[in-house]
């Protein structure tokens, strides 16, 4: 391929062939820039993660094959990015008949345009030059989705113009053909109407298609990638088997399997919650409580599996607990925040609308989603904070130590704690790092007493309604 960066681009077909310019399928074309990739140790692309050694790899097999792939996967498992994100594989550059609307190839021409061009001109044919991201059509598969959008229709103006309607001028060419030479996707395929499958099916496999009842023919040059949920893709029959038939690999994707790589993924994608000279720092082990809630609910049998628990959940919750956090710290009037157990409560309204609660009895789904994040909490606890090193904070709690917490108690109130309270000093070094800022500590000290709450070793009295709570010893 031509470099734009250091060699002039053709503007005409006889400079085009005089560069040495070939012309190659677009599968080749994405096969040999992926060999180059995987030879030289990298990723086909950035910002995917949790893939490596389970999808990447049937990917790469698919587009060193030259597939059409098709991604099974619920919502939020990345379908859409790697997709999107597969134009990376393409020349930067590709040329085309000027004027195309199909991105021609001035060696192959297929358009009647394109074709009576370059017969007229000859090497004094224009050359336009595409970039690699405008080789990209996507559709979203709806029921009301029709030929049209995705073929093409007759243009009345066109026909008002003088035309034929026999004429091939007269069409106005639908996403299909003018992804020519590019890569097409199609999300949630199977809700494409049956009609429509087999138009599509047509264009892309018998080369031709009918319009209005004048058949012309298409032979276009496209790489074709879908999406869909398993459950309508493999049990509800709501894709014609030769459709299906034309995906070489069916690849299946998933959730993060790990809580690491969840966290990771949070970390690429949350928004971060300082604002101006307030600043927020999520610390590890409450980052770690939000991807493990959703890990818990993935395996819950409260949570509807069908409809998935998408990571968008875990980015959402994390952008929220980041956001109370604020709130909080800007009333307190706090420079620097640090989020704490106490605001873990503002998850409900982000997770609320992104799991599906498999309960018959009204008012339970708030009850679910609170016993998960103490269920979460509790699991990070134990994996961070091992019992027989805050045996002696319970026992001073048992001798009569009180501790209030909530948004209303102030990040340094919380963790003079830690002066009132000794043995809390370890564990709490543990979980900041040694960061031992008033608010950092506050936030260490409150997730070690709930910890000690939920591991039953301190009894917590809780205000309906409000965040306040206050632990004490269970004798």
């Amino acid at each position: 391929m031509v470099n734009h960066a250091s060699t002039p681009l053709a503007a005409q077909l006889g400079e085009l062939k005089a560069s040495g310019w070939q012309s190659v399928p677009v599968k080749e074309e994405i096969r040999r820039n992926a060999v180059a990739r995987i030879a030289a140790g990298q990723p086909l692309f950035e910002g995917v993660l949790g893939y490596e050694h389970t999808v990447m790899p049937q990917l790469e097999n698919a587009l060193l094959a030259g597939h059409d792939v098709i991604f099974l996967g619920e919502r939020g498992q990345a379908k859409t990015r790697m997709i999107r994100s597969l134009t990376g594989l393409l020349d930067e550059y590709m040329p085309i008949v000027a004027g195309s609307e199909i991105n021609d190839d001035p060696y192959q021409p297929v358009s009647k345009y394109a074709r009576d061009l370059v017969a007229e001109l000859g090497d004094a044919t224009p050359i336009d030059w595409v970039h690699r991201d405008t080789r990209f059509g996507e559709k979203l598969a709806t029921p009301d989705t029709s030929i049209s959008d995705l073929i093409g229709e007759v243009d009345p103006i066109k026909v008002a113009e003088g035309r034929y309607l026999s004429d091939e001028l007269t069409l106005h060419y639908g996403l299909v053909p003018r992804t020519n030479r590019g890569i097409f996707a199609i999300n949630e395929i199977p809700d494409l109407a049956e009609r429509i499958q087999v138009g599509l099916l047509n264009v892309l496999e018998e080369r031709d298609v009918q319009i209005r009842g004048y058949k012309i023919r298409l032979p276009l040059d496209v790489l074709l990638v879908a999406s869909a949920n398993p459950e309508d893709y493999t049990n509800r029959g709501r894709i014609i088997t030769p459709l299906k038939d034309r995906f070489g690999s069916q690849i299946r994707t998933h959730y993060p399997l790990d809580a690491d790589t969840e966290v990771t993924i949070m970390r690429q994608e949350a928004r971060p919650a300082t604002v101006g000279e307030v600043h927020v720092q999520v610390p590890a082990y409450l980052e770690r409580v939000v991807a493990t809630f959703s890990q818990l609910a993935r395996s819950s049998n409260q949570v509807n599996q069908r409809s998935g628990v998408s990571v968008r959940l875990s980015v959402s919750n994390l952008e929220v607990l980041g956001a109370n956090a604020l709130r909080r710290g800007l009333r307190a009037g706090e420079k620097s925040v640090v989020p704490r157990v106490c605001d873990l409560g503002a998850l409900a309204a982000s997770t609320s609308g992104k799991v599906e609660i498999e309960s018959l009895e009204e008012g339970r789904e708030g009850i679910i989603l609170d016993n998960l994040v103490k269920a979460a909490v509790l699991t990070v606890f134990k994996e961070l904070v091992p019992l027989d090193t805050v045996r002696d904070v319970v026992a001073a709690f048992e001798e009569g130590v009180v501790a209030h917490t909530g948004e209303d108690v102030a990040s340094i109130d919380l963790a003079a704690l830690v002066q009132q309270v000794p043995a809390l000093q370890a564990s709490v070094h543990t979980l900041t790092g040694g960061d031992e800022s008033p608010p950092a500590v506050a936030a260490a000290v409150e997730f070690v007493l709930e910890g000690l709450h939920l591991s039953k070793r301190l009894n917590k009295d809780a205000s309906a309604g409000s965040s306040s709570a206050t632990y004490r010893g269970r004798t």
